[in-house]
């Protein structure tokens, strides 16, 4: 490994792998029971159209008989997104609701 490589493997982790990342649109699987497999950072993520019509991600382990562990997914405008970083709790900002005026 030179170290070239070390600081790109840091730079991934550190900078690209927190936050939500862009995977495709969800009309690449518009069937129950449609996936679509990509790698993100060097892992292996399978998107899927679930029965219940939602879109669900999981990371495929490569150890013996591991079971996909989920990943965070949200469909936002017609695009997929995950998230593999385990700090980050949102896709975008909460709503911010306004308080109600007091009634005298």
């Amino acid at each position: 490994m030179t170290p070239d490589d070390r600081g790109f493997r840091r730079e991934m982790a550190s900078a690209y792998r927190s936050g939500w990342q862009f995977i495709d649109l969800a009309t690449a699987i518009p069937h129950i029971g449609d996936s679509l497999m990509v790698t993100l950072f060097g892992q292996p993520i399978v998107i899927t159209r679930e029965e219940d019509e939602d879109v669900r991600a999981y990371r495929c382990l490569r150890r013996p008989r591991g079971a996909p562990q989920p990943v965070r997914c949200e469909v936002r405008y017609g695009m997929v997104f995950v998230n593999l970083d385990q700090r980050d709790h949102q896709l975008f900002e909460p709503d911010i609701t306004t308080a109600t005026p007091r009634s005298a």
